[in-house]
């Protein structure tokens, strides 16, 4: 016989879930992966409480892995493109040409600008981090900037893209969720976005001013004359990035058009930098080696470290993490405690302010216990969707807020899919560069300001709109 939990049985998996991560990650250095079998242990005695069985908890679990399996493919296709990409001299080129013309001062600036634009680009945070991120966090060890605050102006670029961008999976998601044309989705995010990306802005301008001529130049010039003796820098390294905008332009998934990119990439590092072929598909398993280069003898260490990377197998700590997360949640959400949390946190809501911030309460609440945005914008946008209907609400004012509480935060959780990629990627840990990563966390400042002054809220002018749906 199953029971509706109670509110505090609810709430107290969520609690004692980040108290282990907290305590066990930060104090004692104990991998996220145990602590969060450890988190769905005590969830999973809750749902026992309520009646629920293994049977039950193993299609909780199932079911909610099941949502994650584009996302695995996404991995699998970044690791992929990652290895070829440095076979192919892509990656080291952005790096190369980086060092010539990006000067310390505007480093900051710089690097949220082109992870930006990489971003949008391509329609993926995780791409634009694993590509142009992994060049600039190069590029700014090689300037002496902070890594801390490259990371955060490069990840802060990277979500800001993928929040704005079409061909983004989140940005179509909220859209379909919430029944938005999508691009009536991505002006309403013009409000909150925007003006918290200027004053990021404003922030690594002022902190970039310190590093002006902070440069070790003779390093700079030995990395430079390394990879130009390893790569033919030339336009033919353009072409995995020519090749995977184009497709992602004719509207062609991320995962085809990121593995159709890493094939042109391992023809160019084969036919233009003398590369064996067969050294271009061992990369995408197990990544791009040194012993794969024709010219290696010599290098320095930074060099070598650099070109290594990439590969299916480079991704394993990420699925594993995404495997043990899903395990919490798919038991938390089973035995009915997410439903619990969110149906006490919309009651007693009698004002678009109170409304708005019910709305990021409880995708805070989901991004802590998921760590995906995905789940915060399909759970809470289905149970908010129809207050904001009856309070007159366009409901692009719901679809912008599902993203600035869950796509925008999702990177600043240690235990989440994005914080442990934007962390294993770029080598820094989440509490180094979180106060640097500006936008992702003032957006949520500026919806809630919005909410309660009424600026920048869409009414329903016309019944009609309620029906309008994604493009």
């Amino acid at each position: 016989m199953t029971r509706k939990p109670t509110f505090l049985e609810s709430i107290s998996t969520i609690l004692v879930m980040i108290v282990i991560v907290v305590t066990g990650f930060i104090v004692f250095n104990i991998p996220i992966q145990a602590l969060l079998i450890l988190s769905s242990a005590y969830a999973a005695w809750i749902a026992r409480r309520v009646g629920l069985n293994w049977t039950d908890l193993e299609d909780g679990i199932t079911k909610r892995l099941s949502t994650a399996m584009p996302a695995l493919f996404i991995i699998l296709a970044v690791g992929i493109i990652v290895g070829t990409w440095m076979y192919s001299g892509t990656v080291p080129s952005l790096i190369y040409y980086g060092l010539e013309f990006l000067n310390p001062h505007y480093f900051l600036v710089s690097a949220f600008i082109i992870s930006a634009i990489t971003s949008v680009a391509t329609g993926t945070a995780w791409g634009s981090a694993s590509t142009a991120g992994i060049s600039l966090m190069a590029i700014g060890t090689q300037l002496n900037i902070d890594s801390g605050m490259a990371a955060g102006a490069i990840i802060a670029g990277a979500v800001f893209g993928d929040k704005m961008s079409p061909l983004s999976d989140t940005t179509n998601l909220a859209a379909l969720v919430t029944k938005v044309n999508i691009f009536s989705h991505i002006r309403a995010m013009i409000w909150t976005t925007v003006p918290a990306s200027i004053i990021g802005l404003i922030v690594w301008f002022f902190a970039g001013m310190r590093y002006q001529g902070n440069t070790n130049t003779s390093q700079m010039k030995r990395l430079l004359s390394e990879l130009a003796q390893i790569y033919n820098i030339n336009f033919f390294v353009w072409i995995p990035i020519i090749v995977i905008v184009v497709c992602l332009l004719l509207k062609i998934s991320t995962v085809p058009a990121m593995l159709a990119s890493s094939l042109s990439a391992i023809l160019v590092g084969t036919f233009n930098n003398h590369f064996n072929i067969v050294d271009g598909f061992k990369a995408t398993f197990d990544g791009f080696k040194d012993t794969m280069l024709v010219h290696s003898s010599g290098l320095s260490e930074k060099t070598t470290a650099l070109v290594q990377q990439g590969g299916m197998m480079s991704m394993t700590e990420i699925i594993i993490t995404i495997f043990t997360g899903y395990a919490f949640a798919g038991i938390v959400e089973k035995a009915g405690c997410l439903d619990v949390i969110l149906e006490k946190i919309s009651k007693n809501i009698n004002s678009v302010g109170q409304l708005i911030l019910a709305t990021i309460i409880g995708g805070i609440i989901m991004v802590l216990a998921a760590g995906v945005a995905s789940v915060v914008i399909i759970m809470v946008g289905v149970l908010m969707m129809d207050m904001y209907n009856k309070m007159d609400l366009d409901r692009s004012n719901l679809s912008r807020t599902l993203e600035d509480s869950g796509t925008m935060l999702i990177p600043l959780i240690p235990w989440g899919t994005s914080g442990i990629y934007y962390t294993q990627q770029l080598g820094v840990a989440v509490d180094k560069f979180f106060i640097w990563t500006v936008p992702c966390y003032l957006c949520i400042v500026f919806a809630i300001i919005y909410g309660f002054t009424g600026i920048g809220i869409k009414k329903v002018n016309n019944k009609s709109e309620d029906k309008e749906l994604p493009s």
